[in-house]
């Protein structure tokens, strides 16, 4: 894609505009669209590394991964988004492998768990994830556990 840029900061690297910017899109995607009301700032974004696209200082695509023990005992992806202007330009795909390699190279794994929507299970299955059987409802919306192992 061009004129993306693509970054990956930890919390603490992050501008005061950065991480405005991050929550505000988090509301847009998973509060405003998906009319889901809950905490969005979850305590968690502080052991998360960061990983989104801009295209002209907009966000377009984004989610944070996590090491080992923080959220699972795998390492994690999670509130995976795609700006809803930029869906079904792939960019959802490159973020995912993005996650995977940084996951990959700096927490040194190849076991990644996911809490997946279930409309998404396909795209998730397409990287190597497999649903380990757990699924329920988060915050009314349908989720299935999913882990990737190596290959």
């Amino acid at each position: 894609m061009n004129q993306i840029l693509w970054k990956i900061k930890a919390f603490e690297e992050l501008s005061v505009a950065e991480l405005y910017e991050i929550l505000q899109i988090r509301q847009q995607v998973f509060i405003v669209e998906q009319t889901c009301y809950y905490l969005d700032a979850d305590g968690s974004d502080e052991k998360a590394v960061h990983i989104w696209a801009e295209k002209n200082g907009q966000i377009v695509a984004y989610c944070r991964i996590f090491d080992e023990n923080i959220k699972y005992p795998e390492a994690s992806i999670g509130r995976v988004l795609t700006h809803p202007a930029f869906r079904n330009v792939s960019l959802g795909k490159v973020l995912l492998g993005i996650a995977i390699n940084t996951i990959e190279t700096k927490f040194r794994t190849n076991e990644v768990r996911i809490s997946a929507q279930n409309y998404l299970l396909r795209f998730y299955e397409e990287f190597g994830f497999r649903k380990t059987g757990k699924s329920y409802l988060e915050d009314d919306i349908p989720h299935t556990e999913m882990l990737r192992t190596a290959k």
